[in-house]
């Protein structure tokens, strides 16, 4: 009888074993779906101009005020920071812009959910309207570290 008990209480650890393994729990990600077949990073999208590190010049001091994560923006918002500097009417600076839209991300911010925050800010010089509409994510970097992106509503 002691042997007919054995193969049981294998059988239970076996199913829970399998178990853990489809729920995940302590598989790894390449354990689950396989090797990693193709990956773009945060440092590739910058090296590309897809995303715009402002954490260089006069734009580092003013985002290490505002949070403590590394933070870049799309080339779509860079390209209204742009057009608002180029401007000759408006004495816009980079460094003033990028103030202006941390300050705002974070007193004004309305929370789409955990991570990010929809945002209004007033940049003078940049198109027809002074109200401009920004998005701003904290994600995952290329090493799971915290990193921010600021966008325009419709990216991802």
């Amino acid at each position: 009888m002691h042997t007919t008990n054995q193969p049981q209480t294998n059988n239970k650890i076996h199913e829970r074993d399998t178990a853990l393994q489809i729920s995940g729990e302590g598989a790894s990600l390449e354990d689950l779906f396989g090797p990693v077949i193709s990956r773009y990073t945060r440092m590739q999208a910058i090296d590309d101009g897809i995303l715009v590190d402002l954490m260089q010049g006069e734009m580092s001091d003013v985002a290490r005020q505002h949070y403590k994560f590394p933070i870049a923006c799309t080339s779509a918002v860079f390209e209204v920071m742009r057009k608002a500097v180029d401007n000759p009417r408006y004495c816009n600076d980079y460094a003033g812009i990028l103030h202006d839209m941390l300050w705002m991300s974070r007193r004004t911010g309305r929370k789409i959910d955990e991570s990010t925050v929809i945002f209004q800010v007033i940049i003078q010089g940049a198109g027809r309207s002074k109200y401009h509409t920004f998005k701003l994510n904290v994600g995952p970097g290329d090493d799971g570290e915290p990193v921010i992106t600021i966008m325009l509503p419709g990216e991802d």
